[in-house]
């Protein structure tokens, strides 16, 4: 009796006992710290894009930490704690740098230079720099074309008032294109893959 009451709640439990172990449709990740909450947030906000993150073919580490910048290298991504502790707001954030990995496994130079082409900035990494996360300072966030791309997939695949990507305001990150219109792109060119 009492094991017909427990069976179903096995997963959760598994789940809540082995945080790193948990993964969510629509991407292949494990934690590295945060709360059970804080987890959660990540898995619904990527949930929540239309944007199918399972073509990321790594596995992604996603570090949750207090006090860390949001930034992301090929397979990894530090999330901070704070950040997540405020629940939809974030959840653009996360697209963003998960939207790093769409860049670092799915892009390369060609496909690169066709986004750019499309989005503008000055250079898809800062000069001397080997990823967009490491800018030596002589470019602003919104001029690197990587940062643009991201901003812009997160935007055009969750498209809601609540997200933190919105191009808002005029020269905004995601805001070179009509989301119909990357999408029709990003689709085009991970097609050709």
């Amino acid at each position: 009796m009492l094991l017909r009451r427990i069976l179903p709640f096995l997963p959760v439990l598994a789940a809540l006992a082995f945080p790193a172990l948990a993964q969510a449709s629509g991407g292949n990740y494990v934690f590295d710290g945060g709360t059970p909450a804080e987890q959660g947030q990540v898995r619904a906000a990527l949930k929540a894009s239309s944007f199918d993150w399972s073509l990321v073919p790594a596995q992604v580490v996603i570090h949750i930490q207090p006090g860390v910048a949001s930034e992301a290298v090929p397979g990894q991504i530090w999330l901070d704690s704070g950040l997540l502790d405020s629940g939809r707001f974030a959840w653009g954030v996360v697209q963003h740098e998960y939207a790093h990995q769409v860049d670092f496994f799915l892009l390369d130079d060609a496909k690169r230079a066709r986004i750019a082409s499309a989005l503008g900035g000055v250079a898809w990494w800062a000069p001397g720099a080997t990823s967009s996360l490491a800018p030596n300072g002589t470019l602003k966030h919104a001029q690197l074309t990587s940062e643009r791309f991201a901003s812009t997939l997160a935007w055009a695949y969750w498209q809601s008032p609540e997200n933190c990507m919105s191009p808002r305001l005029a020269g905004a990150e995601s805001g070179a294109m009509k989301p119909a219109v990357f999408r029709a792109l990003v689709k085009k060119l991970l097609v050709s893959s």
